[in-house]
């Protein structure tokens, strides 16, 4: 070998190891953050899909009066309007995860989502939100319908929402206004009053008081974007805003969901702004509220009694993992989630409070009760970020709570401690990053999601902190939260309007009662909240009849 060639390889193989060590100092200097993932119901989740529990023998039975599987939104809003009645005997079963979609993240003394993280403005149809609202002092006074006033500490702060876009923030989400936009918002400022021939409000929440109208139900046969193609908008920037706010109600954007769907996310409450309900750790505010409300307390265990009796409503970290409808009750095999130890329990009345295909496994004879498995659902993967600064804002914009980028697959990130009112900024802070995995069918991604290396759900929940801070974003993290909601919501493909098995849960009447956004063919905690209440007053009525 020549000696030019010798020093060439040699002074290669140096450059190579050099690079190498600095590669290795840099990771020893900066290690990665603390990562925790957390697939929400693994592995219990596949044990009651593939009906390994069905027969698991209990341990003890009981009886008791009413039962409520779940926690979610529709679970504690049912639990709300039972303990406002004067019902106080109820047990709750937490299921498998607290609160739900509503749950939250802790680190430190802070808190933010690791599912929903606000609540619009109800609309006047949402009476009995409103009025659940007002009992929890959020809604201070409802003297005049169309402008309520609620406490100014529920209410998101400003700056509320910014956008990058073209290299820049803007206060405004859409990117620009242009013929498209300016005639899209006159077509939403008409149907935010239209009625239907038959009287109703053309779009209303909860959605069974929209109007039955056939010309605007019709829309529910196409999805958004066959919709707006044939109506003409072609606007880029249009169309993008358009799918993220899709994306961001219904998991999915303007190609898969309904195009009634995707007027009705902008008509149907009826009011204008971007004003939103909201707190630092989300809707489990509300679900906390709603359990001091109801004075619910917790149960390390079941008592040994055969007969449950409560004077105050209990809730017990359990899951149902059978229910069979008799007629004098619901029997009900409860799975206690820390010990694992299985009990059988008699109510008396059962309100269902879980997602709909939970629901349909868990049930004996589900057909009786007009299930036929059909649905999608949308997976979510949340991401909390603990940092120990704040980062350097591009172009010293100020930090907003919520902070979107154009032309990202995801949905930005929010930062919670915009609602903290304090002089300085905080010392630590929790950034909440969210994206609706809607890049494949949902399916494919859940499967995907099985098998995703922690570093790769990492780099996905990530994307939008590095492209705004860059690289070095990373040394200000501590730690990261994940949260993967494989079937966080159920998505209103065209069809959903008409769905045989939701009007069939919707007209059932027996001792197992529903309650569920599902029942609404999609997610949001105002459609919960009806169901739950819904299903309460079913429970009420029944309850009267048989005395």
């Amino acid at each position: 070998m020549k000696p030019a060639r010798r020093r060439f390889l040699a002074a290669t193989a140096a450059i190579g190891a050099a690079a190498a060590t600095a590669r290795h100092l840099h990771t020893r200097l900066n290690p990665p953050p603390a990562l925790r993932v957390n697939r929400v119901g693994l592995p219990l989740g596949h044990l009651l899909r593939d009906g390994a529990l069905a027969n698991a023998a209990p341990q003890s039975t009981h009886d008791c009066h009413i039962l409520i599987l779940g926690s979610g939104a529709a679970a504690l809003s049912a639990l709300w309007q039972l303990t406002r009645a004067g019902e106080g005997d109820i047990l709750l079963a937490e299921g498998i995860e607290r609160d739900g979609n509503n749950a939250a993240y802790q680190n430190g003394d802070l808190r933010a989502p690791s599912g929903a993280h606000y609540l619009a403005l109800p609309s006047q149809e949402s009476r009995e939100l409103r009025a659940m609202l007002a009992d929890l002092g959020i809604l201070e006074d409802a003297s005049d319908p169309a402008r309520p006033r609620y406490r100014e500490t529920d209410l998101v702060y400003a700056p509320v929402e910014r956008l990058y876009y073209q290299n820049r923030w803007q206060d405004e989400l859409l990117p620009q206004e242009d013929g498209d936009s300016r005639r899209f918002h006159a077509l939403i400022r008409r149907l935010q009053h239209a009625h239907g021939r038959d009287g109703r409000k053309t779009f209303a929440i909860p959605l069974v008081r929209s109007s039955e109208d056939r010309d605007w139900r019709a829309l529910d046969r196409l999805t958004f974007a066959e919709w707006l193609a044939r109506e003409g908008y072609r606007s880029p920037t249009l169309l993008w805003y358009l799918d993220y706010c899709c994306r961001d109600d219904y998991g999915h954007g303007i190609d898969t969901v309904s195009a009634y769907a995707g007027l009705h996310y902008f008509a149907a409450r009826g009011h204008d702004g971007n004003a939103v309900l909201t707190w630092a750790d989300g809707l489990a505010h509300l679900s906390r509220l709603l359990r001091e409300k109801s004075g619910l307390q917790p149960l390390a265990a079941l008592p040994p009694a055969p007969v449950l009796h409560f004077t105050r409503p209990a809730a017990w970290h359990a899951a149902a993992i059978h229910i069979a409808e008799h007629p004098d009750h619901v029997a009900v095999r409860l799975r206690d989630n820390d010990s694992g130890s299985v009990h059988h329990l008699r109510a008396r009345h059962v309100i269902s409070a879980m997602p709909l295909h939970i629901a349909a496994r868990l049930i004996a004879d589900p057909a009786r009760y007009g299930f036929d498995g059909s649905g999608d659902y949308a997976p979510w993967l949340i991401g909390n970020f603990a940092l120990h600064q704040f980062p350097r804002e591009p172009d010293e914009q100020p930090l907003a709570w919520d902070n979107i980028l154009y032309g990202s697959p995801t949905l930005g990130y929010i930062a919670g401690s915009n609602q903290s009112i304090r002089v300085a900024k905080p010392p630590r802070v929790l950034f909440t990053t969210y994206r609706a995995l809607a890049h494949d069918s949902p399916p494919a991604v859940r499967q995907w999601l099985l098998h995703a290396p922690d570093g790769e759900l990492l780099d996905y929940a990530a994307a939008d902190l590095r492209a705004v801070y860059g690289r070095h974003f990373r040394r200000l993290v501590d730690s990261v939260d994940l949260t993967i909601r494989a079937h966080a919501m159920r998505i209103p493909t065209p069809g959903y309007l008409d769905d045989p098995q939701l009007r069939a849960l919707r007209a059932h009447r027996s001792r197992l009662h529903f309650a569920h956004s599902d029942m609404s063919g999609y997610s949001v905690f105002e459609e919960a909240a009806y169901w739950g209440i819904t299903a309460a007053r079913q429970v009420l009525a029944a309850a009267r009849r048989e005395v």
